[in-house]
């Protein structure tokens, strides 16, 4: 759940930065003059700070007050239509309501999906094991296990489907696991309250001031089109060093992984943005490629200033000047359509000139091609691709805004997450919510059946975590406070209030405070905790019944399963244990391999959505700034321009058998080699291979450099030069200092 919220609170941050650069554009061209009067100058502040704070303040509050709204509704039909659990509504449009429109439809979505599966789940175990709860109690387990670890492994809006089919089945099936002829009603009464509350939640976020996810996502599709220009005109002009290029790198490539979901939302909202979101994706592929060429020139400019290449440097400098300025020009004016293809002509025109550049570099001295030529045409194919790349990103989001695309097919980003973690997941809910079945079956405790529902609301709830026993432990937080404000109002709040608007009254102050505490990053296990238990023990049905008592059992059955489940995931079986980061990380380096002898079609983007993937996952359960998480940046750094520069080497080989002269023979054999070597490499990583692996490149290098000379054709001298300029390009990437090769310990 807390994965939903991050989206809508990036999305807030970023349409009030703009809001505000709005702001100031229109007071910098309409400055206020010294003669204005007093009362349009306060009129005029005031209209500013109005508008900031709707843009920044105001979306909390207004996503607050329909969260009120709808729970009340929900609340108010449910006890009009005297279902039997009008709470459960309210909790369902809690954990529904979300900032965005386009967010609320899909979580409704699957919600659905979920709830249906989580009935026919337990009404088939239940007739399996029908008078034996024992059996029962173990297949829910299990069930809830393995929905579970499904979530894990589908992440994003598929998550959400598999947690509901897993806690649903234990929802319905506990309580009546004594009385299972009970068990088909409880299933239709559970459809029925969450149905409710779908329909309420879905109502207000679309007729209340709807905010329009697709709209948050194309702001966020140009505000980073707007970081991309800014940082390629900074990096080409030299303008970045190497803290402040990683650091603004990995804000880009952070929200590559998570753009998916984003982009989920917003189909939800329409045919025509179903669309335009396919086109997205492309948009979002092309971004990804841009940005992982760019880190390839940057890795170029610093090795050649370490080299003290000192003519190559001068000769393509004037390129990085000429391209940053035409960058600046573009992000100084990219709302202005005819600023923007006037930018697009000017990249197209110094592509055309760096072609030209290349093939003097290739006519001259045919004769010869030693490796310092090789070296500068290296430097000048490179900065090709990246123009290349770069106009192929802008075309791509200029044609996104027409009717239609042939392009907008493209979307093959894969969203696995890894086995060991779905593992261990998959064996610390079936532990969790086992042990308390079987603690309830050997005491019975009246409230053990509110303890094994708690036990697998908060494995499902964490599943999506990095930090599942931190979350946890903010949920039973959040449960402790809920339970004690449940007993002040049973006691002392209820008896005082009478009719239905007083109770909306005095819940509208907890709801909202749950709904604000969730909906932050940093405290959304504390609303979550707050909200759902403090709904689910304290919230009146359709006839009160003052038993305090009760609701302090129930409460303290809650808040220690709670603890005992944050215990279980800190200790038994801890996602930041350095041997599952170890095969993370393992999995992230086997991509090569992949690049090195997977399929050619489809390569790349297969290639690219993993390692962002995986990448994503390391980020989440490595601390920023530890030697883990320095270790593993440059590994998925190392993984990304090692792959793309084989997959690049790959398209620029000859297709199907190769005839000609023994030397050609040889070179090729040479690559073939240099591909399982680079592969064993990034499998196995160790000194021993990393050194034959150089060698390999470097014999492999004069190998095509020797072919240069003898080919006739220009055609081959132009496909070999560009092979010469991947395995130049691959061997200083070997050779480089800060590789991580040398320096796994392994």
């Amino acid at each position: 759940m807390r994965a939903f919220f991050l989206y809508a609170n990036g999305d807030a941050r970023k349409q009030a930065t703009s809001t505000s650069i709005i702001v100031n554009h229109r007071s910098a061209s309409n400055p206020v003059s010294a003669r204005t009067p007093l009362y349009k100058l306060l009129t005029c502040r005031v209209g500013l700070y109005v508008a900031d704070w709707a843009a920044r303040d105001g979306l909390t509050w207004l996503y607050l007050l329909k969260t009120v709204i709808a729970a009340s509704l929900a609340l108010g039909i449910a006890m009009l239509l005297e279902l039997p659990s009008p709470r459960t509504a309210m909790v369902t449009v809690f954990v529904l309501m979300q900032p965005m429109h386009g967010m609320v439809l899909a979580k409704s979505f699957y919600r659905v999906l979920g709830t249906a599966a989580g009935m026919v789940a337990a009404i088939v175990l239940g007739a399996l094991f029908p008078q034996q709860p024992e059996l029962y109690l173990a297949a829910i387990a299990l069930w809830s296990a393995v929905c579970t670890a499904l979530a894990t492994r589908f992440r994003h809006y598929r998550w959400y489907a598999f947690v509901l089919a897993g806690y649903t089945a234990v929802i319905i099936g506990i309580p009546v696991v004594q009385h299972p002829d009970g068990l088909l009603l409880a299933a239709l009464t559970r459809a029925a309250d969450v149905s409710l509350g779908i329909l309420c939640s879905g109502a207000i976020s679309a007729l209340v001031f709807p905010a329009r996810s697709s709209a948050a996502l194309l702001r966020s599709v140009r505000q980073r089109k707007i970081d991309l220009t800014a940082f390629c005109a900074d990096v080409l002009a030299l303008r970045c060093d190497n803290e402040t290029f990683g650091r603004r790198f990995e804000k880009l490539v952070d929200g590559i992984a998570g753009f998916e979901a984003a982009r989920t939302f917003a189909s939800f909202e329409g045919s025509s943005m179903r669309v335009r979101v396919r086109r997205i994706a492309l948009i979002d592929s092309k971004f990804a490629t841009v940005c992982t060429r760019l880190h390839m020139v940057h890795q170029l400019i610093r090795r050649l200033q370490a080299t003290r290449s000192m003519c190559v440097l001068k000769a393509i400098t004037p390129l990085f000047a000429d391209l940053s300025i035409v960058l600046d020009r573009l992000h100084a004016r990219l709302l202005d359509a005819q600023a923007r293809s006037d930018v697009i002509a000017q990249i197209t025109r110094l592509q055309a000139s760096l072609s030209r550049r290349i093939d003097e570099l290739r006519s001259t001295e045919v004769g010869r091609a030693p490796v310092a030529r090789i070296e500068q045409y290296t430097a000048f194919e490179s900065v090709h691709r990246l123009v290349a790349d770069l106009l192929e990103y802008l075309e791509t989001d200029e044609s996104a805004a027409g009717q239609s695309d042939q392009r907008e097919q493209s979307n093959t980003y894969q969203s696995r997450t890894s086995f060991y973690v779905t593992a261990l997941t998959f064996v610390r809910t079936a532990l969790t919510v086992g042990a308390a079945g079987a603690y309830w079956v050997a005491t019975a405790w009246p409230s053990g059946s509110l303890a094994v529902i708690a036990a697998a609301i908060v494995a499902g709830l964490t599943s999506a975590s990095a930090r599942p026993e931190r979350l946890a432990l903010q949920i039973a937080a959040g449960a402790a406070c809920g339970v004690a404000i449940g007993y002040a109002y049973l006691c002392f709040i209820y008896p005082n209030i009478d009719g239905f608007p007083l109770l909306c009254a005095a819940l509208a102050p907890v709801i909202a405070c749950g709904a604000l505490l969730a909906s932050r990053p940093g405290t959304s296990g504390y609303g979550i905790g707050l909200c759902v238990f403090f709904c689910l023990l304290a919230v009146p049905d359709n006839v009160v019944v003052y038993t305090p008592n009760i609701l302090l059992n129930n409460g303290v059955a809650v808040v220690v399963t709670l603890l005992l489940s944050a215990a279980t995931f800190a200790v038994a079986f801890p996602l930041q244990a350095p041997w599952v980061v170890e095969r993370i990380l393992r999995d992230l380096r086997r991509e090569v391999a992949v690049a090195c002898d997977g399929p050619y079609d489809g390569v790349a983007q297969r290639f690219q959505s993993r390692t962002h993937d995986l990448l994503s996952q390391l980020r989440m359960l490595l601390t920023p700034g530890s030697t883990r998480y320095a270790n593993a940046w440059r590994w998925m750094l190392a993984t990304l321009e090692m792959g793309y520069l084989v997959i690049a080497l790959r398209g620029d080989l000859p297709e199907g058998e190769v005839s000609g002269t023994r030397d050609t023979a040889r070179w090729m054999t040479a690559i073939d080699l240099m591909n399982r070597r680079m592969a064993n490499l990034f499998d196995y990583p160790d000194e021993h291979r990393y050194l034959r692996a150089c060698r390999t490149f470097e014999r492999g290098l004069k190998r095509v450099s020797i072919e240069i000379e003898h080919a006739e054709r220009e055609g081959d001298r132009v496909r070999l030069y560009r092979i010469a300029s991947q395995l130049c390009v691959i061997r200083s990437a070997l050779l480089d200092g800060d590789a991580p090769f040398q320096l796994t310990g392994q």
